[in-house]
């Protein structure tokens, strides 16, 4: 089964993958691990993908798209895959199709953006261990102060209100589009995120009509 999670910046996609990985033995597969692995491996898309790279370019969809295709050809792949962060684009999705990558489900993960804005901007990290809390879900024993080591805590820049209100409208420009696309062909299910990761995850597996 090859799917695509689509979801707003905090909506839990990595922790449903992360479940769903387990509970289908299919790998998820993100495009930045995909390109350190081409280029580690020193095939002919990853050289050129390093070039892109080591001159701070972006690399092109036709690259990375070409590098997907080789990905999803690997064993571990042949009874499914977990795209993540690819397509991000109408054109991507297009060239996918286009590339004979047969995707059977598109699960968007939906929550609103005030969830969001509340998850992410109630994150504290620590700044000395890495070790993450929040405000109201996990929050430490003693405010301001690590549980682990005693350092720190703090928000990062992704978590500041402003940052993620940009990165929600980034997201909303450019998904809902890959949303409509997949919608006419019949591929994709919503799915509530604002409930629990169990509950989210049930949902998912009813809609794709997978058995575990």
């Amino acid at each position: 089964m090859n799917l695509i999670l689509l979801g707003a910046p905090g909506a839990g996609k990595g922790t449903q993958a992360e479940l769903l990985v387990k509970q289908l033995s299919i790998p998820a597969i993100s495009t930045g691990n995909m390109l350190r692995e081409a280029m580690a491996n020193g095939t002919e898309l990853g050289k050129k993908a390093k070039q892109y790279m080591d001159e701070g370019s972006l690399v092109p969809d036709e690259l990375i798209l070409g590098i997907v295709a080789d990905r999803v050809a690997q064993p571990d792949c042949r009874n499914g895959f977990i795209l993540d962060g690819v397509p991000r684009t109408l054109a991507q999705a297009e060239a996918l199709e286009a590339k004979g990558i047969q995707i059977d489900h598109v699960l968007s993960i939906e929550v609103d953006d005030k969830d969001i804005e509340a998850r992410m901007t109630g994150r504290r990290v620590c700044a000395k261990c890495g070790t993450s809390y929040h405000v109201v879900a996990n929050p430490p024993r003693v405010e301001g102060v690590c549980d682990q080591c005693g350092g720190e805590l703090i928000i990062r820049k992704d978590d500041k209100p402003e940052t993620v209100r940009h990165r929600l409208e980034v997201y909303h420009a450019s998904t809902e589009v890959l949303k409509d696309f997949y919608s006419k062909l019949g591929r994709l299910r919503t799915i509530n995120g604002s409930q629990s990761i169990q509950g989210a995850n049930a949902d998912i597996l009813k809609a794709i009509g997978a058995k575990v």
